[in-house]
């Protein structure tokens, strides 16, 4: 035991511990006074255990006025965490995502491992070519929102900032990150790779670089940040906190008082309109734009006998009988059928016990998704075992195309835990775009249940997958019953301004984001929280334990959530302004 007096140093620690949402004051014996600062992971004793932590604060007394010779000491200095600055931004986040407690992001901030001694600085400070003159200038005016077409390259960009000087990337998918990376080193800059390189990060590198959690990256010295893809959903958290990357790079650089850049072919209403500025979106010339996005074919399907529809259209087949061509199509719908009608009496094939419409497994029998009820393939109607596929899934799909191609298909979907085989011809969910390394044609089979989901951000997800086919294949098929669609429109012009003229107006008609704030509260207890919101949160529900809840902005809504009371054995689950809603 050390005699308190012999210090006045104290330490503030934020407990890592699930649930707990306090911090608590110990002080910094004085054989570990050199190794203590802000953001230091520590142990510490709590509750007659010990437990890791980190500095949040130190100061020459108790954040509660207590004697010093009541705290108890820092039993050990596990290593280096969080820098300094994040905690403020931590505090930030808490609120603007409902949180109620920072513990989340300083996981998000922390090394995988224990880090006890950083490696040196190794930043060229150099300013390599070439840099994207563009990019040069928005930074120089304070930073703001790029758009560029799926298939530019980025390199320019990032280069652009580096010039001037420590850089933070964030980008969505970890093949991007790998192979920038790559890039950047040949370019003989110094690079780190988070997760993996977060101690070279904290050392001093020319540019940091990673997914979503490079957000709350150390990057020293940081001097312009540049956020990829800022469309993709995957940069937004899926687990609660829902915290968006973007949004935590723009609040890391309006703090640290330097530019950054948001970079998209299609960039959201949200960046647009929060992060543009007043020069608005930046854009090559019309012509060079759009002659980096992929030949868009629209397959008009309004004049088809709706009876006789086929997902496999004259167009499709063309491209799948040229043995020369790899081809993927595009169907978010799994199984052998989803949505089934009687061909002798044409009457819709429902759930005898739900109601809900039934489909086809893959061994024939007729399966509800909502109840989970089976039972054999027969019209309850009038008996017979014919049946049309108005929405065919995806191994009813491999058979047709294979059939119409005369060659083999291979079908994949987000279940597929093995790489797909080698073949001429893929069908799959969306995640079959993710998957395939590369192709002649995507064909969306039917693009309309993408476009037209009752979801607020349909129209930019369903332009989402387009950029995404456009950077796999040089054509994009788009098998549609709504040519005239603003995102079929804008996709085939290679003018992603059409989407966001549209969107805007009706998002501001109905207060949602970015003009408004909203949140998705589930789960046991939702009912009684809900309950206690004030006036200027609305709330909306079936009762069954999920609510949509709005406000006029974020501070006001996530203020609120944070204030309420949860009950006790409560589990709920609070999304703000949720990717799918």
């Amino acid at each position: 035991m050390f005699d308190a007096g012999a210090t006045s140093r104290v330490a503030t620690v934020v407990p890592d511990v699930s649930g707990l949402d306090k911090s608590f004051d110990y002080l910094i014996p004085p054989d570990l006074d050199a190794y203590v600062r802000v953001g230091t992971i520590v142990r510490v004793e709590l509750h007659g255990r010990r437990i890791g932590g980190w500095v949040a604060s130190i100061g020459a007394t108790a954040s509660d006025e207590r004697p010093l010779d009541s705290l108890k000491p820092i039993a050990k200095v596990t290593g280096h965490g969080p820098a300094a600055e994040l905690f403020p931004i931590a505090e930030w986040a808490s609120v603007r995502w409902a949180a109620r407690r920072v513990r989340p992001f300083l996981v998000a901030a922390s090394p995988g491992r224990a880090i006890v001694r950083l490696p040196p600085d190794r930043r060229t400070r150099m300013a390599p070519a070439p840099a994207s003159p563009a990019t040069s200038r928005l930074l120089a005016e304070g930073g703001g929102v790029l758009r560029l077409a799926p298939r530019t390259d980025v390199m320019p960009t990032v280069l652009a900032a580096v010039g001037r000087g420590a850089t933070l990337v964030v980008a969505p998918e970890h093949d991007t990150v790998t192979l920038l990376a790559t890039r950047l080193r040949r370019a003989g800059l110094s690079v780190a790779v988070l997760p993996d390189e977060w101690a070279a990060a904290a050392g001093g590198v020319d540019v940091v670089l990673g997914t979503r959690s490079a957000a709350w990256a150390p990057c020293p010295g940081l001097a312009a940040a540049v956020v990829l893809d800022e469309h993709d959903e995957a940069l937004q958290n899926e687990r609660s906190p829902t915290w968006h990357a973007r949004d935590v790079v723009v609040e890391r650089c309006r703090r640290a008082g330097v530019p950054f850049v948001l970079v998209s072919p299609i960039p959201t209403l949200n960046a647009v309109v929060e992060y543009a500025g007043d020069a608005g979106v930046v854009h090559p010339p019309r012509a060079r734009e759009r002659s980096g996005w992929p030949s868009i074919t629209v397959v008009d399907r309004t004049d088809e006998d709706p009876w006789k529809r086929s997902l496999v259209t004259s167009t499709l087949i063309e491209r799948l009988r040229d043995p020369d061509l790899t081809v993927v199509c595009v169907s978010n719908i799994t199984g052998r059928a989803r949505v089934l009608a009687c061909r002798s009496c044409r009457e819709l094939i429902r759930c005898e016990r739900c109601d809900a419409a039934v489909g086809l497994d893959d061994d024939g029998r007729l399966s509800c998704r909502r109840c989970g009820a089976l039972r054999p393939p027969v019209c309850e109607a009038c008996g017979a075992s014919r049946f049309a596929n108005l929405r065919p899934g995806v191994t009813r799909l491999r058979e047709e195309l294979e059939a119409a191609a005369a060659r083999p298909a291979v079908s994949v979907t987000g279940s597929d835990a093995r790489p797909p085989e080698r073949s001429g011809i893929y069908v799959g969910t969306e995640a079959v775009l993710h998957r395939v390394r590369s192709a002649d044609v995507v064909a969306f089979l039917e693009f309309d249940s993408e476009m037209l989901a009752p979801r607020l951000r349909a129209a930019e997800q369903a332009m989402a997958l387009i950029v995404r086919a456009g950077r796999l294949a040089r054509e994009v098929i788009i098998q549609t019953f709504s040519p005239g669609h603003d995102v079929i429109v804008a996709a085939a012009a290679g003018d992603p301004v059409r989407i966001l003229e549209g969107e805007r107006r009706r998002r501001e008609m109905l207060g949602f984001p970015p003009f408004g704030a909203l949140a998705v509260v589930s789960g046991a207890g939702s009912a009684d929280l809900v309950a206690t919101m004030p006036d200027g949160v609305q709330v909306g529900g079936d009762g069954a334990d999920r609510y949509l809840l709005r406000a006029a902005d974020w501070s006001i809504l996530g203020s609120a959530l944070n204030a309420a009371e949860r009950p006790t054995g409560s589990r709920i689950r609070v999304e703000m302004d949720p990717a799918r809603i």
